[in-house]
């Protein structure tokens, strides 16, 4: 099952990174009510900055493997174009500005009870697709692993196509059952923890399989989205007013107040999910380059890890020193764009940095395409003739 719920995740996955991106808002990381404590404040950012880091560093992993299994597999991959990267920033923009006028025009309760439904299913799809191995290693022999497969099919002979292809285990079954169970929870309670599950959850499959096929695209990408946050943060209330007003667990957050109250603490501190997913990519994407090279060293993912972990405590610190919120990307992009390209510089593999492509056989596969379709035109031509 493991692997259909990869599918299906990576679908709608991409979906739901516009959602996060904007309706988290990039000025992410802020405070819904006053600082309770130093102390408590210092427990909220550094549990947050801990949260973010961990997404990036397992979804950068998996990133590997699953581009290695697609080799084996000969499997396509759904990759992020430069046409994609540039009008994403767009696309964004609108969707925010749509959510605003939601939220202006029709009721926040009514909105918010729609999108909690929506992420409660796809959360649990995520967390189950998350948990599938951990709960395999786990699971004690006593329970037998009996294989499932569920094959839905429309048509007859070469119009045939498969609308339900599922295989699973009882393993499986168990995962499901553990994944409805925490999301049954946030349903009812929305509890911080079961929202950071969920969270954690879409940030490490966003960064597994949305895939940049070079850096060229991930370029183009971080910078249009660079601007978007700034523009959004600072030039407009739209995106505090959206990040406010949307309940979903498409953030992580962490009381202030966890010295007094524990898990029971209400005062949050919080970080959007499109500061996570937006340069994990970008950072996932390093790490294959880096495997690309066969060499054991890992500089380029290592840095680039150091530098947006530089990029979030800038952040913080600016957000208290003129305590506004700010967009986490205005110090995330340079940092974690700049850094790589410098490294490239120094050692004399800007080129090969450059050069670099995912899935390089998929533009041979057009070329070819291309070349054929040029062929059978000049035939057709000649026979014209």
């Amino acid at each position: 099952m493991a692997e259909q719920i990869m599918e299906t995740v990576s679908e709608t996955v991409k979906g739901i990174v516009d959602a996060v991106k904007n309706a988290t808002n990039s000025e992410t990381i802020t405070n819904e009510k006053k600082v309770s404590t130093p102390e408590g404040t210092a427990i909220a950012y550094g549990s947050l900055v801990i949260m973010a880091m961990l997404p990036i560093v397992f979804g950068s992993i998996r990133s590997v493997k699953l581009h290695k299994a697609r080799k084996v597999s000969g499997e396509k991959a759904d990759t992020m174009s430069k046409q994609d990267a540039m009008y994403f920033p767009i696309i964004a923009s609108v969707a925010l500005f749509g959510l605003y006028l939601f939220f202006k025009i029709f009721s926040k309760n009514h909105i918010n009870l729609l999108l909690t439904g929506y992420f409660f299913f796809l959360g649990i799809i995520a967390l189950a697709h998350l948990l599938s191995p951990v709960v395999n290693s786990l699971m004690p022999a006593a329970v037998p692993k009996i294989p499932f497969h569920i094959h839905f099919t429309k048509g007859e002979g070469k119009s045939k196509e498969d609308l339900i292809n599922y295989e699973f285990s009882t393993h499986d079954i168990v995962c499901l059952i553990i994944s409805t169970a925490i999301g049954v929870w946030y349903l009812v309670k929305k509890h911080w923890i079961a929202n950071n599950m969920f969270g954690l959850a879409f940030a490490v499959n966003g960064v597994e399989m949305l895939h940049l096929n070079n850096i060229v695209t991930g370029c183009i990408l971080l910078s249009g989205l660079f601007f978007y946050d700034i523009f959004w943060v600072f030039g407009t209330n739209v995106m505090v007013t959206v990040a406010k007003s949307f309940e979903a667990p498409i953030k992580l957050v962490f009381p202030q107040d966890w010295i007094t109250n524990g898990i029971n603490g209400s005062n949050f501190a919080m970080l959007g999910l499109g500061d996570i997913v937006i340069p994990g990519i970008f950072i996932a994407l390093l790490l294959r380059f880096d495997h690309s090279t066969k060499r054991k060293s890992r500089i380029y993912f290592y840095s680039t890890l150091i530098a947006y972990f530089m990029g979030l405590m800038a952040t913080i610190l600016v957000m208290h020193v003129f305590k506004h919120a700010q967009p986490a990307l205005l110090y995330l992009v340079p940092s974690c764009m700049g850094t790589p390209l410098l490294i490239a510089l120094v050692r004399g593999e800007l080129k090969t940095l450059f050069a670099y492509e995912d899935h390089p056989e998929e533009k041979t596969e057009k070329k070819e395409i291309k070349d054929s379709e040029k062929s059978n035109k000049k035939k057709e031509s000649k026979k014209a003739k």
